[in-house]
């Protein structure tokens, strides 16, 4: 027994100095630590001797006596991999385990105080952990609960126990122990590089109530039970704390401390001011919190991570100078992703606490590598609640312009300058409240071009002027982004920076196409080829997601991990935009954009259909290649009748309008592409050949989607759109008039249509519609109905005379009102 307890107390000593990473040892001689490759043949020779012993041990005294011998020639921070792993193979994790579990329960059977058990159990833990292997182990994983436990609660001793504890501290019973007073009396810098003149993170107030509200986090509130909470000495807190540390560090370590409560466990320590809570358990929370594990955290621990932000928050406010200015680095790890935001919660008042301390930080003058954690926290909030509690439009523009002021101090440097980490960090953040600031002053400056009312937007009160001052530092920010992807070369496409800032020169095309016309289209080449180098996998992502999370962006607005195939879905607007002017609509031919849109809508296809049964989602993405290459098919005739990509386009409509059919989520999708395959059609000869069935297919699909638009049973009275088209009818009505006026291309070009008009029932359908109704919805309505009859009763004698007969009786009616229908039958 004299051995265990030698043993425990000297491995204490040699653990504490390990987890600090400084080992003071012995003064000189033969107590001075030495790395393993520095041990001279004696000492090698006595280290093989105890790990021999170490392996035969009888019971935990020879055991524990090894590792007292072992850790005296050399500190477990010191020993190699190899060594670790015999001493665990020896010692095995039941051991500190077992030590744990008896210290906790009280039992006296090991004549060991419990304390001294539990400092030997957590620093054999801690000893083993530094191994990555040792820490991924089945039976290291086990113990985490009780770490927690023990993290968030101290160990739960009886009255008696807790009085022999303090009794052996020195302390009378209901005397704080030191690291107590300690932590109550200093406030702690949390930052990862503390600055020596800052007062750091600051504990919250001594009636702040627990974050879980639980009834373990208002232990301290209860009446007295049977256990009292004990607070843990420094020492055994650190080892605890190391051990979760190296599991976070982990590939699956967070998934493994969430899994095992690792948040609410934390948040109780907080909560209780539990020792070290603030100095490790608040910067490993953040770690949990800002990875792959953030929604998962938010969406089983909402309560308690929203009491946690208003801590963090309260104490950012409540800081000042410096300390202020560090803390901005660590507030982001507790913002909720955007979209994650737990139901039923009201982050506003939040968010204007933390918007009034930020005020003065931006108007302050800072330096850049003070500005950069500022811009960072402000492009987390606008993400999280948008611009409504930012503050006045005047602060709103500052924002604005310090962040396009960055952006080009950024991107306007040598082209061989490389950017460092935290500048890319920077940059990323000032994209986003560009993002977040051009679609309203867009919006507010075309709102106001059509109307001498003030425009309502999300900043509230930006008058024209300051759009206008707004849309002016965005182009002249904007300059300094093409600037800097035309030095790109093909090599950097993989680089995760090169992504972010081509992802938001796509957001700013989508709004904006009237500025830097020129630029933008000697830009092209880049843009089609970054785009066409990720759809087609030539580019590695190098981690983007990883690197997006570093940089306190959120997930992915397609839902899921970022990655750059997605560069084509955010270049798409711009070429939507670009493919209606003639100067970029021909750069885009001749980069081949017809071919890349086909093929992303051809893999856009094959995804959808590999969801098989599921609920499928709109794909807004696909509408827009469909609009970018109906324009296309609208100005560029020749280069539809010639090029092969418009066949391909063909055969994949064919095979996609039927199915959607019957999908009406994707009704949209169906009207676009519907519409677009009739343009193309209308361009093509009529077959020399029998009717290819893939045309067939086509066509007999696009009547029956043409035909349901509208209800024909509403009986007299105006038509009404049918109630499957009613909810999309604003983005697909349009489409709709424009297929019909294509089908009438269609029919005068090909002229076997004409049997698939009769066939699927579109004719009698719509004369049965016309003759019943009294008007239709709009002017623009009757206009498409009534040229795509025309082309019909020009090309087939039959159809004319079945028009003639219903124009006669329904003169009254919607019929009855196209004059030009009249005329056409009459002059023929």
């Amino acid at each position: 027994m004299m051995a265990l307890a030698m043993a425990e107390g000297t491995f204490i000593v040699s653990s504490e100095s390990d987890s600090s990473g400084e080992h003071t040892g012995g003064e000189e001689g033969e107590g001075a630590p030495l790395a393993i490759d520095g041990l001279s043949a004696a000492q090698r020779e006595v280290l093989e001797r105890c790990l021999h012993t170490l392996t035969h041990a009888k019971n935990d005294s020879h055991t524990l006596a090894a590792l007292l011998l072992i850790t005296r020639l050399c500190p477990a921070g010191q020993l190699d991999s190899a060594t670790l792993r015999r001493i665990f193979e020896a010692v095995g994790l039941s051991l500190p385990a077992r030590l744990l579990v008896t210290a906790v329960r009280g039992s006296d059977a090991s004549g060991l105080p419990p304390e001294e058990l539990l400092s030997l159990g957590t620093a054999l833990l801690a000893a083993l952990s530094t191994d990555p292997d040792m820490a991924a182990h089945p039976q290291l994983l086990t113990t985490i609960p009780l770490l927690l436990g023990l993290l968030a609660d101290g160990p739960k001793w009886s009255p008696q126990k807790q009085a022999q504890h303090q009794a052996r501290q020195g302390m009378e019973p209901d005397q704080p122990s030191q690291a107590e007073d300690e932590q109550s009396s200093q406030s702690t810098n949390t930052t990862k590089e503390p600055v020596q003149d800052t007062a750091g993170f600051k504990a919250p107030s001594q009636d702040a109530t627990s974050p879980t509200g639980s009834e373990e986090g208002t232990a301290e509130n209860e009446a007295p039970t049977s256990h009292s909470t004990v607070k843990l000495d420094e020492a055994l807190a650190t080892d605890c704390y190391q051990v979760l540390i190296t599991v976070c560090a982990l590939p699956r370590g967070p998934d493994q401390l969430l899994a095992r409560g690792a948040v609410p466990a934390l948040c109780r320590a907080l909560g209780q001011k539990q020792t070290l809570s603030h100095e490790k358990g608040l910067p490993l929370l953040g770690a949990l919190l800002s990875g792959k594990t953030k929604e998962r955290a938010w969406s089983k621990h909402p309560a308690e991570l929203l009491s946690l932000l208003a801590r963090v928050s309260q104490d950012f406010c409540q800081a000042t100078g410096l300390t202020q200015l560090d803390m901005c680095a660590l507030v982001p790890q507790f913002l909720p992703s955007p979209g994650g935001t737990p139901k039923d919660t009201d982050l506003t008042p939040t968010m204007v606490s933390l918007w009034a301390a930020l005020r003065p930080m931006l108007q302050a003058k800072l330096t850049p590598g003070q500005l950069g954690p500022v811009l960072v926290l402000s492009a987390c909030l606008l993400d999280l609640c948008g611009w409504e509690p930012v503050g006045p439009p005047k602060f709103c523009c500052l924002l604005v312009n310090r962040a396009c002021v960055e952006v080009r101090m950024g991107l306007e440097e040598p082209p061989d300058t490389e950017l460092s980490p935290q500048l890319q960090q920077t940059l990323t953040a000032c994209y986003r409240v560009m993002e977040a600031a051009m679609e309203q002053a867009c919006s507010s400056q075309g709102v106001a071009q059509q109307s001498d009312t003030q425009p309502q937007t999300a900043i509230t009160g930006l008058s024209l002027q300051q759009s206008r001052q707004v849309l002016l530092v965005l182009e002249e920010a904007f300059s300094a982004v093409i600037y800097h992807l035309q030095q790109v070369d093909p090599s950097r496409y993989g680089d995760p920076f090169i992504f972010v800032t081509f992802r938001s020169l796509c957001a700013w095309l989508a709004e904006e196409t009237s500025c830097l016309k020129e630029e933008v289209t000697a830009l092209l080449p880049f843009l089609m080829g970054y785009a066409r180098s990720h759809m087609q996998g030539e580019s590695q992502d190098q981690g983007l997601s990883n690197w997006m999370s570093e940089m306190s962006v959120g997930d992915c607005s397609q839902g899921g991990a970022w990655t750059g195939k997605d560069a084509v879905r955010y270049l798409l607007p711009a070429l939507c935009h670009l493919s209606a002017e003639d100067a970029p609509r021909k750069v885009l031919l001749t980069l081949d954009t017809p071919g890349l849109l086909v093929t992303f809508l051809t893999q856009g296809w094959g995804d959808l259909r590999g969801k098989g049964g599921a609920a499928l989602a709109r794909d807004p993405s696909m509408e827009t290649a469909c609009s970018a290459l109906l324009n296309f098919a609208v100005t560029e005739p020749e280069r539809v009748r010639k090029d092969p990509c418009f066949r391909s386009l063909e055969s994949l409509l064919s095979e996609a309008l039927p199915v959607l059919l019957h999908k009406p989520r994707l009704l949209v999708l169906a009207a676009n592409l519907c519409t677009l395959g009739l343009m193309i059609g209308r361009l093509k000869p009529a077959p020399k050949a029998p009717v290819e069935a893939s045309q067939r297919r086509f066509f007999s699909a696009a009547l029956r989607f043409l035909r349901g638009a509208l209800d024909s049973s509403s009986g007299p009275g105006p038509v009404r759109v049918s109630p499957a088209w009613e909810e999309w009818w604003e983005e697909a009505g349009e489409l709709w008039r424009l297929g019909l006026q294509a089908l009438g291309g269609c029919v005068k070009a090909q002229p076997w249509i004409i049997t698939l008009v009769r066939e699927e029932g579109w004719l009698n359908h719509t004369l049965a519609m016309l003759g019943s109704c009294s008007t239709l919805p709009d002017p623009h309505t009757q206009g498409a109905l009534e040229e795509a009859l025309c082309a019909v009763a020009l090309q087939c004698p039959s159809c004319r005379q079945e028009i003639s007969v219903l124009l006669k009786s329904s003169a009254k009616g919607a019929l009855g009102s196209m004059g030009s229908l009249r005329k056409s039958l009459t002059t023929n």
